[in-house]
């Protein structure tokens, strides 16, 4: 079979003029419609009025010179000026009774304990008889010795008895000296019988109790000589030539109470391990108040005070720390922000030192600078002045004439 191809004839429609018609308005219109939305944007971008909105309205303030105290600071502890050992100077006696306690003021030569004295006072008394038999046998080798004198060259009495009835004058003498001696030595067992304070201050240990037996020597007390305290301070010893006998030292406890006590010495050796050198400082005497809250064996924080300095200072609230960084914000004439870093200082007060990173004629934002970023817009306001009602937004009954108003 053959084949033969169809000839497709292309047949055109015909348009209608309706159709035609819209499809030319519907041209016409979207291209006005874009037209005028370019011109629209256009004359939105050169009008004044369309700058960025403010981020935050901010107050100003400016550094300024002032003159603050130059300060070293160091750790330490506190301590006792002097802690002085009381222990028993009799041997095997007991104790009979304790008349003093921890933390008790104590005067000097107060009785502190008792001990039993029976025994001591038995001794006494042997060496009170000893001493009266050494003084009778005394008398009666002196008598001798002066009739031996009397006869001594009519050779009645030999030289030799003579000499004799001398030697027993001397040996008589010192029996009695030794006797007492003796009698001296039981007198002062007597007497440490009873354990006195060896100088004012305040009871910080009591290790001695009741009925026990003591050893000569052993210790029963401890002693703050005076209540007298000191802060010991390590100070590296690239600083201590900054330091001097004198100095005031502003020292704080961990409770936050403070006290001002004053350097009496530095120590004449650095330690080989630390690099550090103590340095003793003077506490008042804790009586009562702030002072009675420093004990010894405590922690403290001290500032020497060393003069003053000048130094360019802001407030601390135009400070802000970010990623171990100190900035701060400065306005420019378009009001538009930019962060300065800093490096900071000293701060006294509610002001903090700024080293380097801006000038004083810089215009810095007083406070919420973490709130702002580098090319933020700011409106500024006089924070000093409360803001004043614009005749847009007042009342119309509060609103002032230009008569009165100036």
């Amino acid at each position: 079979m053959n084949l033969q191809s169809t000839p497709i004839i292309a047949r055109k429609l015909p348009v209608k003029p309706l159709t035609l018609g819209l499809i030319t308005s519907g041209v016409i219109t979207l291209a006005a419609l874009g037209l005028f939305v370019s011109r629209s944007q256009a004359a939105d971008a050169t009008k004044p009025g369309a700058t960025a909105k403010p981020a935050l309205s901010v107050s100003l303030t400016q550094a300024r010179q002032n003159m603050l105290g130059v300060k070293l600071a160091a750790n330490g502890g506190v301590a006792a000026w002097q802690e002085a050992s009381i222990g028993a100077e009799a041997n095997g006696l007991r104790v009979a009774e304790l008349h003093a306690n921890v933390g008790d003021s104590v005067k000097r030569g107060q009785l502190l304990a008792s001990f039993a004295a029976e025994s001591v006072q038995a001794d006494v008394a042997l060496a009170r008889a000893a001493v009266a038999e050494a003084q009778a046998n005394a008398l009666e080798a002196a008598a001798n010795a002066d009739r031996a004198r009397a006869v001594q060259g009519s050779g009645a009495i030999s030289a030799q008895q003579i000499n004799q009835y001398l030697t027993q004058e001397q040996t008589a003498k010192a029996r009695v000296a030794s006797a007492q001696a003796q009698l001296d030595a039981q007198l002062l067992r007597l007497k440490n019988t009873q354990l006195v304070a060896p100088d004012s201050g305040i009871i910080s240990a009591r290790m001695a109790t009741v009925g026990s037996v003591v050893g000569a020597g052993a210790e029963m007390f401890k002693l703050i000589r005076q209540g007298r305290l000191e802060w010991r301070g390590e100070v590296i010893s690239a600083e201590l030539d900054r330091i001097t006998p004198g100095t005031l030292v502003l020292v704080t406890a961990p409770s936050g109470a403070q006290l001002k006590g004053k350097v009496r010495m530095l120590a004449p050796t650095v330690d080989a391990v630390t690099r550090n050198g103590m340095v003793f400082v003077d506490l008042p005497t804790p009586v009562s108040g702030v002072a009675a809250s420093f004990k010894p064996g405590m922690f403290a924080r001290g500032e020497f005070e060393l003069g003053s300095s000048g130094a360019l200072t802001v407030p601390q609230t135009a400070v802000v720390v970010r990623d171990g960084f100190s900035y701060v914000s400065r306005v420019g004439a378009d009001n538009r922000v930019s962060q300065l870093r800093v490096q900071t200082g000293r701060v006294v007060g509610d002001q903090v030192e700024i080293k380097s990173g801006i000038q004083p004629e810089d215009k810095l934002v007083a406070s919420g600078g973490g709130f702002l970023s580098d090319g933020d817009l700011v409106k500024v306001v006089d924070a000093t002045k409360p803001p004043v009602a614009t005749p847009s937004s007042a009342p119309a009954a509060a609103r002032p004439t230009s008569a009165t108003s100036k």
